[in-house]
């Protein structure tokens, strides 16, 4: 019997015993406090974030909107464009507007019938899987962008910006 309780005492004793998981909780936790207080304090600005007396200007506004180029815009009527037969969608509802230069809006406005035309042409002319995929818009505004270029001439038109393209 000594025998039986000595293994038993040996058996109890090199057992491991339990450890606390209340140790590694805290330290989770005081983790994520720590984490969020150290996003907060950088994405407000508290730390390594810039003075606010160096972004303020003379009047007060962030030098950040003072530096905005001057843009101007024309708008160009609304296309519907009737699509081939052997397509699920019947229309094309299309409607951009042009970023021009400044002080180039009647020029480029007095020559939106032929804009309009050159993009009718275009997109009439384009395969309709091409104007169903949605990756293609890239493509196509860029196309558009220089064939419309080349009808205001070099430097008058910047951008097309596609303010509604619709197949229905």
């Amino acid at each position: 019997m000594a025998d039986v309780d000595a293994s038993a005492a040996e058996v109890a004793a090199s057992a491991p015993k339990a450890r606390s998981k209340s140790g590694l909780l805290i330290g989770l936790v005081l983790a994520l406090v720590l984490g969020g207080g150290g996003f907060y304090a950088v994405y407000s600005g508290l730390i390594l974030g810039p003075d606010a007396v160096e972004t303020k200007g003379e009047s007060g506004t962030s030098a950040g909107l003072a530096d905005l180029p001057r843009v101007s815009f024309v708008a160009l009527e609304p296309l519907v464009i009737s699509l081939g037969p052997g397509s699920a969608n019947r229309h094309l509802r299309f409607r951009a507007e042009l970023e021009v230069k400044p002080g180039t809006e009647a020029d480029v406005a007095a020559l939106a019938p032929r804009v309009i035309d050159v993009l009718n042409s275009y997109l009439r002319a384009v395969a309709v899987s091409d104007l169903e995929d949605p990756t293609a818009l890239i493509d196509l505004r860029a196309q558009m962008l220089r064939r419309i270029q080349v009808v205001t001439g070099e430097g008058r038109v910047k951008d097309l910006l596609i303010m509604e393209f619709v197949l229905n």
